[in-house]
């Protein structure tokens, strides 16, 4: 319901109005005295305001209403405010007006013509106000497109937008940020729009993979050695920390890290504080700290493998980067990207847009990097990506899982029920490509 404040220092004004407007079904704030009118338009959302000019008896100048409306004004230059008054000056009108009043309008007033005036004004109000909202979300948009176009980021999905609209923002603090999802989504693309758009954009941004740390040189990866502190440290070593500092340290795959290296990385993220490996001298840093993970860390918790508390201090700010099957609409704009002036036939595009990709965007890179040397020149076809149903129904590489089993009709319909009819995830589900299991779903008349 539309507030209304009417300020004026007659009760009989105000009831007479307050009457007037709650019949037509306006919600309506009084008040005599204009510091109070003040603490409510800055405290309540106030559609507009109606106001007396003198709230002093015997006083007639209007310097007090006059006040009042400058310091509405300055609260908010864009509430409607509307001047009422027996004593009307018609160069303080002129004046008054011109700085923003609404109308000027003298008692007694008549009803319909106030009450016309309100209307017009709260729907032109609710009408800016939802062209502003419109304009700031669009430009919000753009600068997050913007951003991530900067940082290589390919999307055109609204799944996409949202987890970058979110790392746009998050950027401008110094908190820690964890990026999941699956292999090959791009949660390095996304750490690269963090860091592109925080404070830290042209200080140092040191990446690396966890996964790939020896489990007997994590300390000395993460913190620097001194000369002849191990067998083969033949001079001094400067770790990631240290060459990150005043800068920010994305932690790849940091799930995949061991117990040990767990608890020192706790440790200086809580402190600030290490020691080189074969020193006892403390170093300081300040370094904002991004990770990644493709692994579910609730289940690394309880299963005794991550430490809790280590998972609270990474993930102030969770950021999950969707699946591919999640942002259909990104495949081909990262296809034009990854095959630059390539043409492609409508069943080369429905072959892409139906396939599971279980690698993500990873998978697809490497699918298009495969066709531009395979086939450099012409359009290119459905077969030139030599998918199938057979290839597409099998597990990746390395897999053990057996080959696919025929699900009954019994089957399909609870995985309908279960996945809520999202064909992406019922497929995976069954190991099937969308367009094998479309043909079951025909087949036993499930309707989808």
């Amino acid at each position: 319901m539309d507030k209304i404040l009417i300020v004026d220092d007659t009760p009989a004004v105000l009831q007479a109005l307050s009457l007037l407007l709650e019949i037509h079904g306006y919600d309506v704030i009084t008040t005599t005295s204009p510091e109070q009118a003040l603490q409510y338009a800055n405290q309540l959302r106030v559609s507009l305001v109606i106001q007396d000019m003198n709230f002093t008896g015997d006083t007639t100048s209007g310097e007090e209403g006059k006040d009042l409306f400058y310091q509405l004004r300055k609260l908010d230059p864009h509430l409607p405010v509307i001047l009422i008054t027996a004593w009307t000056d018609l160069e303080q009108a002129i004046e008054l007006v011109k700085a923003g009043a609404v109308d000027y309008i003298a008692k007694p007033w008549d009803d319909q013509k106030l009450l016309n005036t309100i209307t017009n004004l709260v729907a032109l109000g609710k009408a800016n106000q939802a062209s502003e909202k419109l304009e700031r979300q669009q430009a919000a948009v753009e600068d997050s497109r913007t951003a991530a176009s900067n940082a290589g980021l390919v999307y055109a999905s609204s799944a996409m937008q949202r987890v970058v609209d979110i790392a746009v923002q998050v950027a401008k603090s110094d908190i820690a940020v964890l990026i999941t999802g699956a292999n090959g989504s791009g949660k390095e693309k996304i750490a690269e729009v963090v860091q592109a758009n925080s404070q830290l954009a042209d200080a140092p941004f040191i990446k690396v993979n966890c996964g790939a740390l020896p489990a007997d040189l994590i300390e000395a990866e993460l913190f620097g050695a001194e000369a002849g502190a191990y067998t083969g440290a033949n001079k001094k070593r400067i770790g990631l920390f240290e060459a990150a500092n005043g800068g920010t340290l994305f932690l790849d795959e940091i799930g995949n890290l061991p117990y040990s290296g767990q608890t020192k990385l706790l440790r200086v993220i809580q402190t600030g504080e290490f020691q080189r490996l074969g020193s006892v001298a403390t170093i300081k840093t300040k370094v904002r700290v991004i990770s990644a993970t493709n692994s579910n860390l609730a289940d690394a918790i309880a299963a005794g493998e991550f430490r809790e508390d280590l998972y609270y201090r990474l993930n102030v700010i969770e950021l999950q980067v969707p699946a591919m099957a999640e942002r259909l609409d990104d495949i081909m704009p990262l296809v034009h990207h990854f095959l630059p002036n390539r043409e492609l036939s409508l069943s080369a595009e429905n072959v892409l847009k139906s396939h599971t990709w279980q690698g993500n965007v990873r998978e697809l890179e490497n699918a298009c990097k495969r066709v531009a040397v395979l086939k450099p020149t012409g359009i290119i076809e459905a077969e030139d990506f030599a998918f199938n149903e057979q290839a597409d129904n099998a597990m990746q590489a390395g897999s053990t899982k057996p080959s696919v089993v025929e699900p009954t009709k019994e089957a399909l319909e609870a995985a309908m029920r279960e996945h809520q009819g999202v064909i992406a995830r019922i497929a995976r589900h069954f190991g099937l490509s969308r367009q094998a299991l479309y043909r079951r779903l025909d087949k036993y008349e499930i309707p989808y």
